[in-house]
């Protein structure tokens, strides 16, 4: 008696083990498929006023699988929010854009930049102003500079904007992701008065006139 219930517990052990196991394995090609999934994504380093507006159209488009607010093109390093709001660090505010270039291009992703932004002002959007509002594509390689290069001819050549782009393209040499609490920042402060006033508006616009690039 005593070894047929040995027995039994043995079998049922070993049945209970592989079917963990199994299904650990299952979770595993689950997430390895995942990983080499996103070695397709690519990124966008854009500078459009504040960072918390530019987020908020980007994370909408098909495609688009993270935005991440930060700073970059200054000379100091770990600025932050503090400092780089005071104009001395050389930063802009600016976002990357991870996106999957089979569903939506760079070129694409510079429309939209064009048309959510005024390209026009130097160094601020509306009330907005300082440096570290410019302007600005931060280039990742010589391909993404090439199609920055003749996006930006494309749009002054368009007539769309009365008065000259004065768009920085430069290289991106730095990137120091803001802090978490500007991550997000819109779905998380939606009745926060400049999200009310400034960037609900603004969202509204975009997705009025890109309905077919939305999520």
């Amino acid at each position: 008696m005593r070894l047929s219930i040995s027995f039994f517990m043995i079998f049922f052990l070993l049945t209970a083990y592989n079917i963990s196991y199994a299904q650990k394995m299952k979770e595993n090609k689950i997430n390895n498929t995942s990983n080499i999934m996103n070695t397709n994504l690519e990124i966008a380093t854009f500078g459009s006023g504040c960072f918390w507006c530019t987020e908020a159209i980007f994370e909408r488009l098909n495609g688009v699988e993270k935005v991440v607010s930060g700073y970059s093109g200054g000379h100091v390093k770990n600025p932050s929010y503090k400092e780089v709001c005071n104009g001395t660090t050389g930063h802009a505010e600016v976002c990357q854009i991870h996106f999957n270039p089979e569903i939506i291009s760079y070129s694409e992703l510079l429309e939209v930049f064009w048309h959510t932004h005024d390209p026009t002002t130097l160094n601020g959007q509306g009330n907005d102003v300082g440096t570290q509002y410019r302007s600005v594509i931060f280039y990742h390689d010589y391909k993404q500079k090439k199609i920055a290069e003749e996006s930006k001819k494309e749009i002054e050549k368009s007539g769309t904007f009365k008065d000259p782009v004065v768009t920085e393209i430069s290289p991106l040499d730095n990137f120091y992701e803001a802090e978490n609490y500007h991550q997000d920042y819109f779905i998380n402060n939606s009745n926060q008065p400049y999200c009310n006033i400034v960037i609900a508006p603004k969202v509204d616009k975009f997705k009025a006139k890109y309905s077919d690039k939305l999520k």
